[in-house]
């Protein structure tokens, strides 16, 4: 018999009721109605060893993504009831053996099976940050529903993604895994990817938990050093790192995931003002929260507490539902309990909202739903899943130059020169947190080529050693005086971009960049192939090239999209949705900076600059070419005079006045020039993709109302202040056009 109808008959009338207490008056927010006597009735079943049990989450040992802690007990544990999630389980079959162990606890709690799909399970899609590149919303929730339905055919109901964590420093390894620069563009990156992996309905076996994470601030780790310190006042943690946050909340995420890095002297895993305060608080958050791995127990070694048992207690009394592997909870509740230092709500809390994502999957009423072998197999790597792949990959590329139209590639070339050992490399081209992600089933650049262009003679030569970047010259020369054009493919390694990949240099390397000097002194058109998790700085080759396509790492079908863009069959379309530096001395570096009282100006003396550098960056946010070209003019608003009463319309018309049928982004950017608290030069509050015909015309509106023109502000919320305002639009955030308006109040 279903455990659920064991349970009915103690459910009681709607009354939502434990000990006495309206469950909507204890820590944790409102209960839905639907599951508030089911989550009580459990509640009420369980001993608190079960109920500690269920905020337990161990790892199968699979495939850790932290510090292993050896357990030969995990099994009679999770027979006992003393486990409420598990991660790292990675198949229907091993899913199942371990819901079946579940399923002899007492009360018969299923599991929730976590892992980290990040970009994909099988089959791997673009990294985050190149997919984000696309500035394709649609395209964003339709792969993370993909990566959904793969990871949930294979017995995963959990996700520890996305992560939304906003950062501005390319040294940072984790900007892979994120949006990029800029807050406004990031929650709506959020919300599409919380909905795209979650659905309209949990308990739908092809949907998956989403975990917005890291909360919160840790892309503004210090020096971009990963796990580093936080340092930020109230003030921009309000502004520019929770919006992404706050958006994901109100998308419906089910999960959070704390941060490892410390806010202000206090670690997010112990800090009561970021989770009960304003997550669980202010948002109204009713799902659950679970450290990152080994980030409760790490709050000994951050000097915030003593021992382990101190830091069970900071974490859950801040807020921290479930302990990923620091064993912490298991080893301590209990007494910390017993002796009064945490009192059994802040237990009953957590536990609900564990229970709560049970119900909601469906797990109560069959905890087996999702082990199904045949669809596992009719799933995983599909024809539908692997197009899709190739579709983000095309759409996450980014056309960086293209001198004298040299791309498209003509369809015929006789022969071309393949340059680069990342052109035939199968595991780069997956990306960091590929998950399982096979190797073998990754399409290289050569084979993308060679299937694109059947009739040309492919000239392959590796040109540089992959791991020590030592130059093998004589080959690539001879490959590229015998063919008509050459492709070289240079740039990072996939395992050089991810977590602990910070790096302090983030220059391609000076014999990569030597190399496309050499080639192209054959006299031959040399396009580059310019691969990484971040921005790059590649000074000294790009005048050496004569196209630059930035193509990220772009998953199982990476080589098909490349070569569907070399060769037109995908006019490119993707903008940076991070500053490129021109020197590492810029970084951090970011479009939407403040002025000063000295706004920087190379000709003034006194002004915020370098002496030795320039400091402008060599691509700013939002650029990128396609191999048309678009005129944006003509534009008007509504009103230079206008009131909150109804929105305000800002218009433009879009050409094409190019050759090539083409996709166009058009951005929105913001300036308050006077308000209570300083606003940036400049902030993107909207943007419209538009696909136009050579020669076609078309106007485009935008329309800004309160959600557009304020900002949030410490203590008071979202505000929108009247006052003088820039409105300016264009293709990328530092080629605009201007109008001002006022704001009057009315």
């Amino acid at each position: 018999m279903k455990l659920s109808l064991l349970l009915a008959v103690l459910f009681v009338a709607c009354s939502c009721v434990h000990d006495g207490k309206d469950c909507s008056k204890l820590i944790s927010c409102k209960m839905p109605d639907k599951y508030c006597n089911k989550v009580d009735s459990v509640l009420s079943l369980m001993t608190l060893d079960e109920k500690i049990g269920q905020l337990n989450q161990y790892t199968g040992n699979w495939q850790a993504t932290g510090p292993v802690v050896e357990d030969s007990t995990k099994v009679e544990q999770i027979k006992a009831g003393m486990v409420g999630s598990m991660l790292n389980i990675k198949s229907v079959k091993d899913t199942r053996e371990l819901q079946e162990y579940a399923m002899q606890s007492r009360l018969r709690i299923p599991l929730i099976f976590g892992l980290d799909v990040i970009h994909g399970l099988r089959t791997i899609y673009p990294i985050p940050l190149g997919e984000a590149a696309s500035f394709d919303l649609d395209l964003m929730n339709r792969t993370a529903a993909g990566a959904a339905k793969e990871a949930s055919a294979q017995g995963v109901h959990w996700t520890f993604a996305p992560m939304v964590d906003v950062s501005r420093d390319a040294r940072w390894g984790r900007v892979m895994e994120g949006a990029g620069e800029d807050t406004w563009y990031g929650a709506q990156v959020a919300k599409a990817r919380v909905t795209g992996f979650q659905g309209n309905d949990l308990a739908d076996t092809c949907t998956i938990l989403a975990c917005a994470k890291h909360f919160a601030a840790y892309g503004a780790c210090i020096a971009g050093k990963d796990y580093n310190a936080v340092d930020v006042s109230e003030q921009l943690l309000q502004e520019l790192y929770f919006p992404p946050f706050k958006a994901a909340v109100e998308a419906g995420v089910a999960t959070f995931m704390n941060s490892f890095n410390e806010i202000n002297g206090i670690p997010a895993t112990g800090n009561v003002h970021i989770q009960r305060d304003i997550l669980k608080g202010k948002w109204g958050f009713n799902g659950l929260t679970v450290s990152d791995w080994g980030s409760i127990g790490e709050m000994v070694v951050h000097g915030y507490v003593e021992d382990l048992k101190g830091a069970a207690a900071k974490a859950i009394l801040a807020g921290c539902d479930m302990d990923m592997e620091s064993r912490a909870y298991h080893l301590w509740l209990k007494e910390l309990v017993d002796n009064g230092t945490v009192p059994e709500e802040y237990i009953d809390d957590a536990v609900r909202r564990v229970l709560l994502k049970k119900f909601e999957l469906g797990l109560f009423d069959d905890p087996f739903k999702y082990c199904n072998e045949e669809r596992e197999k009719n799933t995983v790597l599909s024809k539908e899943l692997k197009d899709l792949s190739r579709e983000a990959g095309v759409k996450s590329i980014v056309l960086i130059k293209n001198e004298n139209e040299v791309l498209p590639l003509n369809k015929n070339p006789q022969s071309i020169a393949l340059i680069g050992p990342l052109a035939k490399s199968q595991k780069d081209m997956l990306g960091f947190w590929a998950n399982e992600g096979v190797v073998d089933e990754a399409v290289t650049v050569y084979e993308g080529m060679k299937e694109k262009f059947p009739l040309s003679k492919i000239n392959y030569a590796e040109g540089y050693d992959l791991n020590t970047n030592e130059l093998r010259l004589s080959e690539a020369l001879n490959a590229a005086r015998m063919s008509e054009v050459v492709i070289v493919a240079v740039g990072e390694r996939a395992t050089e971009s991810g977590e602990a990949k910070s790096k302090a240099d983030i220059n391609v390397d000076k014999n990569q960049q030597q190399l496309v000097k050499e080639l192209k002194k054959t006299g031959k058109k040399v396009i580059v192939l310019l691969m990484g998790g971040r921005p790059l700085i590649f000074n000294e080759m790009k005048a050496y090239a004569d196209a630059i396509l930035f193509t990220w790492w772009l998953g199982t079908e990476a080589g098909n999209a490349v070569a569907d863009v070399v060769a037109g069959d995908y006019n490119p379309s993707a903008k940076l949705p991070m500053t490129f530096p021109a020197h590492i001395g810029q970084i951090p570096i970011y479009y939407n900076y403040k002025n000063t009282g000295r706004p920087g100006n190379k000709n003034v003396d006194y002004s915020c600059k370098y002496l030795d550098i320039d400091t402008e960056p060599a691509y700013p946010f939002g650029y990128g070419l396609s191999y048309s070209t678009f005129e944006i003019s003509e534009m008007e608003v509504s009103d230079t005079l206008f009131t909150l009463s109804k929105p305000l319309e800002v218009s433009v018309k879009v050409k094409n006045t190019g050759k090539y049928k083409g996709k166009e982004t058009v951005q929105l950017y913001i300036r308050d020039l006077v308000a209570s608290i300083t606003r940036p030069v400049k902030e993107l509050r909207g943007f419209q993709q538009i696909s136009l015909s050579p020669g076609e015309e078309k106007k485009i509106i935008f329309k800004l109302s309160k959600e557009e023109l304020g900002f949030e502000q410490e203590g008071k919320g979202w505000v929108v202040e009247p006052g003088r305002f820039k409105i300016m639009i264009g293709s990328n955030s530092r080629d605009l056009l201007c109008k001002q308006v006022e704001l009057i109040e009315r």
